[in-house]
């Protein structure tokens, strides 16, 4: 795992151990002794994302050298290829990089001297998050193997949909998607399902927000929650070890009642938790396989763990 690009890259082994190393790591207080730099180039809006690889590595004492696009030489017309470079000159020991761009990464493929984290690529891939919703559902259910999962919203431009569809089918998941007229992806090949039915015989509803960032036309949201969201009549029909879950931001009354956000069914908060440990695990282990951690911090973390 030489950059962590997509969950396409992992076998089934390498995803369990990523599950079971982020476990171990939240109940161990792990640092690494050398003084490493982490560069996070977001180049679009995130909070949980972002805030989630900061906390991950000031955990492991991983230093950040401080990003923001617009206050950067991006306005100035600085590619992201530069952009890396100067990362990568000045220091920094990896990149965790978030790019409106599907194919981001294609324009450092083998440029780079040091490991490359996929933090978001348009509406593709997003790669850690679905690290984190699989530790999530894990915890829940202590597999995945025959678990019905429905994930519904706005498929079309959510990169979360793709990423987690294909790996949880990958794991024995059986996987639903359910989205309003216009708002489905032809090319993920996996049942549509309404909401109606969904919400009866799925084991896990993962609700999606509206991406209107991506969208030609706005919206209409008017009548959205009644029609394709989940209302507290819906979640009334649940199964009853059913939960919710929501990779955020979160509107409140649009795709979810507000209600359901923080009812007992929901995950929401925890997966957020969940990400810290998840991202932290990532690190180790890409950092790990560059040979970037001495043979001792090797061991301690493996001793650790």
């Amino acid at each position: 795992m030489r950059h962590f690009i997509s969950v396409d890259q992992l076998t089934t082994e390498e995803i369990y151990s990523i599950l079971q190393d982020a476990e171990k790591l939240r109940n161990n207080d792990y640092k690494l002794e050398r003084q490493l730099f982490a560069a996070n180039l977001f180049f679009e809006p995130s909070t949980r994302t972002k805030m989630s690889f900061v906390v991950a590595e000031r955990k492991l004492g991983i230093e950040n050298l401080d990003f923001h696009s617009q206050n950067s030489s991006v306005l100035k017309g600085e590619s992201l290829y530069d952009t890396a470079k100067t990362f990568e000159a000045i220091g920094a020991d990896f990149l965790v990089v978030r790019h409106e761009e599907d194919d981001w990464y294609k324009e450092l493929e083998g440029k780079l001297s040091i490991p490359l984290i996929n933090g978001g690529a348009g509406a593709k891939e997003h790669p850690t998050q679905t690290m984190l919703d699989l530790l999530t559902i894990y915890q829940e259910f202590k597999t995945f193997k025959g678990l019905k999962i429905a994930i519904a919203g706005d498929i079309k431009h959510s990169r979360v949909a793709r990423s987690n569809a294909v790996c949880l089918q990958k794991l024995g998941a059986e996987v639903y998607l359910s989205a309003a007229q216009g708002m489905e992806r032809d090319v993920l090949e996996f049942p549509y399902l309404p909401i109606d039915e969904a919400v009866e015989v799925c084991d896990v509803v993962m609700l999606l927000r509206i991406q209107h960032e991506r969208h030609e036309h706005s919206v209409n949201t008017y009548d959205y929650l009644e029609q394709y969201g989940l209302t507290k009549e819906r979640e009334s029909r649940m199964k009853d070890n059913a939960i919710i879950m929501h990779p955020a931001p979160i509107n409140r009354g649009v795709e979810i009642d507000t209600e359901l956000v923080e009812c007992e069914r929901s995950r929401i908060f925890k997966q957020m938790n969940n990400g810290v440990y998840v991202r932290m695990a990532i690190i180790i282990n890409v950092l790990n396989e560059w040979g970037i951690l001495s043979d001792k911090a090797t061991e301690k973390y493996q001793t650790a763990i």
